[in-house]
């Protein structure tokens, strides 16, 4: 069967236009063209098609509503012997690799690892989709034996060593290496049995499919320094040590305030960050604050102001060194601390009365086989609702408790951080199998975050925001009569100021 036009929709939502041939009842796909997120890209891409096709061959549309023929004239038009030779996502492309560059990452000298990383961007794909995205943005791609090659020499040649010594340049000009954040989270893999490296361990999704767990130090704006991976059962709490150890070996550091959250809390972590010489600031759990605070309890009451803070010793590491404990309480946690402690108590009440199935609540204790409810440990959460704690080595000289707060409030920036890179550049799930390629998906993501946060903090719009203002803007090369003309895009006021910020960075 003679070959004919495709229209299909992508997962994205643009419209894909396609070579096919019908062979023994399928599809088979000759060549894709591009795809088309406007009226406009779709009657380019048609024209192209149309161009390539003999005389008299059609167009195949699957599900999408009829096309609406480009006015006479137009850019999609046959007129006058003018034909439509090519269009791509310039003004996107080259912001991207301004980007790359502006990271340091230039210094890896290798055009498809380039590819690799910007295309992630664009649209996450998988090494074989990186390809069709390229296309897409009217960029010539690596042979996708490239990429595969690719992927090996990012571990062969230490591409994450290369990136992370520029990536720790970048933060240090941009002065955000006063504090640096971390923090923890799984990726999951379409995988059905576990080998040393992805095993089923505990998920924050209740997931059960075999994972990894991913550790990632930041800056305190959120800008990429270290990253690494560990075993999906490996114990969170056992992360931080050895990223921050590879971190400070890999840039000779002596003195590094790392702050985390409650879940690294634990006795032996801390004096381990502290024998390998680290200051830091952690959450504290609610369950401290009654033994914390025991003296201001007995002298003062559980009576506090909006924002009052209060500074003591935490009985943690008390054997071998004194930390600060950082209490401030608020109004606001107070109140939400209250409706979660009452909500708590009527399902306890409920369960012991029989009213509820049999699951485990807070508040209920069993004694010779008999439930009720445990008073006193309700109303020790009810003397410390509206607190928060916190827990450091730092002297006061150094930072006081309200620095103290405020240090440990950056973490949203590692967190926004992760969402990025499990949303934007969705880094996961992951279809690696060896751990060689799996590093090297990671370094891809790391280096596409690096890139994605800096665009964010010279643009101040999202990442997601910037494809989609940017990306269907296109350059469009019309023959006419043999002399190519370049037709440039019209540029929307606010796509002109982010590319005036682009220019003053």
């Amino acid at each position: 069967m003679s070959p004919f036009i495709r229209k299909v929709k992508t997962a994205s939502g643009a419209t894909a236009v396609q070579l096919a041939r019908r062979v023994d009842g399928r599809d088979k796909i000759i060549k894709h063209l591009g795809s088309a997120h406007t009226d406009q890209e779709l009657a380019v891409l048609l024209e192209i098609a149309r161009q390539r096709l003999d005389p008299g061959q059609g167009e195949f549309d699957l599900d999408l509503a009829p096309e609406t023929p480009p006015d006479q004239g137009s850019s999609g038009s046959r007129a006058d012997g003018a034909v439509v030779a090519g269009h791509a996502s310039r003004l996107l492309w080259d912001c991207l690799q301004q980007a790359y560059r502006a990271c340091g990452f230039a210094r890896i000298k290798d055009d498809a690892f380039e590819q690799l990383v910007l295309a992630r961007i664009v649209e996450p794909m998988s090494k074989t989709g990186t390809g069709r995205v390229l296309d897409d943005l009217g960029i010539t791609p690596v042979h996708l034996s490239t990429i595969k090659r690719c992927l090996a020499r990012i571990q062969q040649r230490d591409y994450r060593d290369t990136a992370s010594e520029a990536c720790f340049e970048y933060a240090a000009a941009a002065g955000g290496l006063a504090l640096v954040l971390y923090d923890v989270t799984t990726l999951y893999f379409e995988a059905e049995y576990e080998d040393e490296l992805r095993k089923v361990g505990f998920s924050k999704e209740r997931r059960v499919d075999p994972q990894i767990v991913v550790g990632l130090l930041v800056d305190q704006y959120g800008y990429p320094l270290e990253i690494g991976c560990f075993e999906g059962n490996h114990a969170e709490t056992r992360t931080i040590v050895p990223i921050l150890r590879q971190f400070q070996e890999r840039h000779e550091l002596d003195d590094i305030v790392v702050v985390a959250d409650a879940g690294m809390l634990s006795n032996k972590n801390l004096l381990d960050l502290e024998d390998a010489g680290y200051k830091f600031i952690v959450g504290s759990r609610s369950a401290k604050a009654p033994l914390d605070l025991a003296e201001r309890f007995t002298r003062r009451g559980d009576a506090f102001t909006d924002g009052e803070i209060t500074e003591t010793i935490t009985t943690l590491g008390q054997q071998r060194t004194k930390w600060r404990a950082v209490y401030q309480w608020s109004r606001k946690r107070f109140v939400r601390d209250n409706q979660t402690l009452n909500q708590q108590r009527n399902r306890a009440l409920a369960q012991i009365a029989g009213e509820k199935p049999v699951h485990k609540a807070r508040f209920v204790k069993t004694n010779g086989g008999k439930k009720s409810f445990d008073e006193a440990s309700y109303e020790r959460a009810q003397q410390v609702a509206g607190l928060k704690g916190y827990v450091t080595n730092m002297s006061i000289e150094r930072l006081d408790g309200a620095g103290v707060i405020a240090a440990y409030h950056d973490l949203w920036h590692v967190e926004q951080s992760f969402r990025m890179s499990k949303s934007d550049l969705r880094a996961r799930p992951i279809f690696a199998h060896t751990r060689d390629s799996i590093e090297a998906h990671l370094t891809v993501v790391y280096c596409a975050l690096a890139v994605a946060r800096h665009i964010q903090t010279v643009t101040g719009v999202s990442i997601k925001k910037f494809v989609q203002l940017l990306r269907p803007l296109r350059e469009v090369t019309v023959n006419i009569n043999g002399h190519e003309l370049l037709a440039k895009p019209e540029i929307p006021a606010e796509v002109a100021e982010i590319l005036g910020a682009f220019k003053t960075h």
